[in-house]
């Protein structure tokens, strides 16, 4: 298997890995902390969809995708903080007012998990951010230890990962996601 991550401007891809299941879906497409939330819970099928579509098209990317091949396998959401719900909220505070870029989700197909793609879309959205001039780049994982955490609230990423990944603990925050506290963990790209 050899993955590669690409910015993700090919919505049907995108759809692939992160688009909803029902044809009425208002969640999903991983839009919670990109648009306000009144917004996002309204944007409904299909154009929730026609959104991120034009999001596709839009420069940069929304984010980044991994392939196995030719088939989208994964999903990271990552762009700068400023054009995010993260400009505002309240539990995850700024360090500083460099002009970071966030990292918000990681998503993996059933099917592909546990085979590094999650760590090969940590790097690609870091070396994305890097390529369209971030200073910085935060993420807000988990501080989960060795506790079990459901796949679905895993989106945020696990502290380990971003660890792994060269991120180091910025600062405590007072978001909890399934029951776990999430920290603000930055990579400088100066």
């Amino acid at each position: 298997m050899t993955i590669t991550v690409r910015p993700a401007s090919v919505f049907e891809d995108v759809r692939a890995v992160i688009g909803p299941k029902s044809p009425t879906a208002n969640v999903c497409f991983c839009l919670s902390y990109r648009i306000p939330s009144k917004i996002a819970n309204n944007l409904r099928e299909p154009d929730r969809s026609a959104f991120v579509a034009e999001l596709c098209r839009a420069e940069p990317a929304p984010g980044v995708l991994a392939y196995d091949g030719e088939e989208p396998v994964g999903w990271a959401a990552v762009a700068p903080r400023a054009d995010t719900t993260f400009a505002r909220n309240r539990k995850i505070p700024h360090v500083d007012e460099l002009p970071v870029w966030s990292l918000w989700c990681i998503r993996v197909r059933p099917g592909h998990r546990k085979q590094g793609i999650s760590h090969a879309l940590i790097e690609g959205a870091v070396e994305f951010a890097r390529t369209n001039g971030a200073p910085a780049i935060e993420a807000y994982p988990l501080d989960n230890g060795d506790a079990r955490v459901d796949l679905t609230m895993a989106y945020a990423g696990l502290r380990k990962n971003f660890e792994r990944a060269g991120f180091t603990h910025a600062a405590d925050t007072t978001s909890v996601l399934a029951g776990h506290p999430r920290i603000l963990m930055r990579l400088d790209l100066r």
